[in-house]
């Protein structure tokens, strides 16, 4: 990652607690480290808790909608996604806090991803099949789980999220998990900053 521009972080927050949760406290962390990394950082916020717009009628018939040909009324139901879009399209660092919550991610960070992944904008289809068009960004994902070990069988977070970015072109992802905290809250604490000092050393030197 080349350290003489701006690099520009994104961070997407999904806990229902807001700043308290670990997710979050680790992804704060992570952000910390590569302002620490990089001489010039800029980092826009995103969080989910306050509510994300569930896609419905009007918003897929004016996404359908080519354009040119859309009232200003449709322009207006895809006004927040254009600005969800907007602002992922101008980071370089992607940063996604997920607790895992019924085994999968919370519903707003599905809505997110509902809004981002639209057609002729984040993603196109091809003769070839779908080709993501947010290429050449590196995304992180901070995991915070209470009994599911990350990567098991009962871990549809972490597989589902993999795929979702890299539908729409975001395939340098790195996953760093504190799992199993109802059983060791302190250790998997640790582990998580380890992976984050990993990652972050391991990012600098291949600079």
């Amino acid at each position: 990652m080349d350290t003489t521009h701006e690099l520009k972080i994104l961070e997407i927050n999904s806990s229902a607690r807001g700043g308290d949760s670990v997710s979050s406290k680790l992804s704060a962390d992570l952000i910390a480290a590569l302002v620490d990394h990089h001489s010039k950082t800029s980092v826009a916020r995103r969080d989910l808790s306050a509510g994300v717009p569930f896609l419905d009628e009007a918003w897929v018939a004016a996404n359908f909608t080519p354009d040119e040909d859309r009232t200003e009324s449709q322009r207006q139901t895809l006004a927040h996604s254009d600005s969800l879009i907007a602002e992922l399209k101008d980071a370089d660092v992607l940063v996604i806090g997920a607790p895992l919550y019924n085994f999968s991610i919370p519903a707003t960070l599905k809505a997110w991803i509902d809004q981002i992944a639209r057609a002729r904008v984040t993603f196109r289809y091809t003769e070839n099949g779908p080709e993501g068009l947010l290429t050449g960004k590196k995304a992180y994902i901070v995991v915070a789980t209470g009994g599911v070990p990350v990567g098991s069988p009962m871990d549809f977070a972490t597989p589902y999220l993999r795929h979702a970015l890299g539908f729409v072109g975001i395939t340098d992802i790195e996953i760093i998990a504190a799992d199993r905290m109802n059983s060791d809250a302190d250790s998997a604490m640790d582990r998580a900053r380890s992976r984050i000092a990993e990652l972050v050393y391991l990012t600098s030197r291949a600079a």
